[in-house]
């Protein structure tokens, strides 16, 4: 059967309508706007904007970025200069390359799961709803932003995949596969997702239908794009002989109960990195649809989606268990198994989940009238509910950009310095030092995963005493460290002090004399420190606006 192109065209241009009101805030309100701070204002957006003015944006294999952590952090630890996300930022103001990563990554992700329903997963013009409606929902998920298409991007590539495994691949197949490495990452998404197929591939095999070198042949070419754009990322991990801060992550840590719970919670509310906010709606979905199956014995006809429902589950499990303490033996034996993160393959559950629901309403719809109607509701429902999870409205008690970088404010502080910005370093106390970074300034504390384990090694001596007092930052340093901060035992994680805080450091105990040794000549508190000449600290000058989230109080050494 033929579908209704005019009908097809007029939903597909109401999805794009949806999709356009959805990411409007972000270009109107520009840096008014409300988003993410988490793995986002708090470390990508500094990052592209410190390496575009780094001038190592192109910088060798052996390159630092002078102005953190004095110099040691690697060009590599910043991603590849061939990733179309730091051209973005590199031309564009933060805010304006921010709204078009988002509707790159969204318009992508919502002709993606439409082409794979309607081609392989949910074909026929009859369930035309279904396909544009779970494209729609999959599109307006609270995707982490600099993922770009690492997880969104997944069901365009099964799509391109699937047309070639079926023997109906054309040049538009092999220009998704080529495109797509430039706005992923394959340690984000696609190392899975590429593992998964392969797996999809010897299953083939096993079942008789033979090599199909086509497949293979794609796999292994979108698999080189990946390792060609990702040159630093692989030479880093092959070639790189320095001890790194990941060589002190520790996940296995969880007992055989933490991670039944973790597997409840992940399985239910899913992960803050791929978020598909699918408790309310779609869990009810599939569970209706599987009892379906299973009351009218429909495993042959829906075995797609009973795979799709057990995979689920089973990444979930995978996902938790991979923090079990019961790993240690292996970790302890094999070292990479630490360094690397194997847990994310639940990066796969977005494609999983949405691919499911389609299935799922299809199975409700063919129920009869009333339960047609229940399917529609329930994909009307989820795209409301999506809508309603807009960043504008999930942060709006959060900074706006403009307020957390505040740009006016730390102007001032550099001119009340007075001096060059690459002749001091500083370190922050309550806020994150992406702050400081995007500001220009040089800083001794960070938040990456990648640099050197002897930095942190000597970075540690500034707040030993602080972690000595605390067990959970204690952990939280030593067992991953990617947030190389002033931790402090009254404060514990909390590194976003605004200011209307009426907190104070009462009895932080620093190494100061570590701190002036690693270059640190002034200190940004977000709160006063009221033993500061305790700590060979002097205070210098208050800073506030009305634009700026901050107090900055401006503490210098002794």
């Amino acid at each position: 059967m033929v579908i209704d192109s005019k009908k097809e065209r007029r939903l597909i241009f109401f999805a794009l309508l949806v999709l356009a009101i959805y990411l409007s805030p972000l270009f109107i309100l520009q840096e008014n706007a409300h988003i993410r701070v988490h793995d986002n204002l708090d470390s990508n957006l500094a990052w592209y904007k410190v390496l575009a003015k780094s001038g190592e944006l192109f910088g060798s294999t052996h390159a630092v970025i002078p102005q953190i952590i004095n110099g040691q952090l690697s060009r590599n630890a910043f991603g590849t200069e061939y990733s179309l996300i730091v051209w973005l930022y590199a031309l564009f103001p933060t805010m304006l390359a921010y709204g078009l990563s988002q509707a790159l990554t969204r318009v992508a992700a919502f002709f993606g799961m439409y082409l794979l329903l309607r081609d392989h997963f949910l074909t026929g013009d009859k369930w035309l709803l279904l396909q544009i409606g779970s494209a729609l929902a999959f599109a307006l998920t609270p995707f982490w932003p600099s993922g770009m298409l690492s997880t969104l991007g997944m069901p365009l590539a099964l799509w391109a995949l699937l047309n070639i495994r079926n023997g109906n691949g054309s040049w538009k197949d092999y220009l998704v596969l080529t495109i797509i490495p430039f706005y992923a990452s394959i340690v984000l998404g696609f190392f899975f997702f590429l593992s998964a197929i392969g797996v999809l591939w010897l299953w083939d095999v096993f079942r008789g239908k033979g090599w199909n070198l086509r497949f293979l042949l794609a796999l292994g070419y979108m698999t080189i794009i990946f390792m060609l754009v990702e040159y630093r990322l692989v030479y880093s991990f092959l070639f790189s002989k320095e001890p790194n801060s990941r060589d002190e992550y520790f996940h296995a840590h969880l007992p055989f109960g933490g991670a039944v719970r973790l597997f409840i919670k992940n399985y239910l509310l899913g992960h803050t990195h791929v978020l598909t906010v699918h408790t309310l709606f779609i869990v009810p979905a599939t569970f209706i649809a599987i009892y379906f199956v299973f009351s009218k014995k429909l495993w042959q006809q829906e075995k797609l989606f009973v795979f799709l429902f057990t995979l689920n589950i089973l990444l979930s499990l995978w996902y938790a268990f991979w923090f079990y303490d019961g790993w240690l033996p292996l970790t302890e034996k094999f070292h990479f198994m630490n360094t690397f993160n194997f847990a994310r393959y639940h990066f796969l559950r977005p494609l999983v989940i949405y691919s499911a629901f389609a299935l799922a309403l299809k199975i409700i719809s063919l129920q009869g009238i009333d339960w047609t109607k229940l399917a529609k509701w329930l994909i009307i429902l989820q795209i409301f509910f999506l809508a309603l999870c807009n960043d504008e409205i999930i942060y709006q008690d959060k900074p706006t950009v403009k307020e957390f970088f505040a740009e006016d404010l730390f102007e001032e502080i550099k001119e009340h310095i007075a001096l060059p910005q690459e002749d001091y370093r500083i370190a922050s106390i309550g806020l994150h030092p992406a702050v400081a970074q995007y500001n220009g300034f040089y800083t001794i504390d960070t938040y990456n995963n990648f640099y050197p384990l002897s930095y942190k090694h000597q970075f540690r001596k500034i707040i030993e005493k602080e972690l000595a007092k605390n067990k959970t930052i204690r952990n939280y340093f030593d067992k991953w460290g990617g947030r190389c901060y002033i931790f402090t035992a009254q404060l514990g994680k909390r590194y976003m002090l605004k200011k209307d805080s009426k907190r104070h450091l009462r009895n932080l105990e620093l190494n100061t004399d570590v701190f002036k040794e690693m270059g640190g000549r002034y200190i940004f508190s977000a709160i006063p420190i009221d033993n500061a000449e305790q700590n060979k600290l002097l205070l210098d000058k208050v800073f506030i606006s009305k634009k700026a989230a901050w107090k900055i109080y401006l503490y210098k050494t002794l």
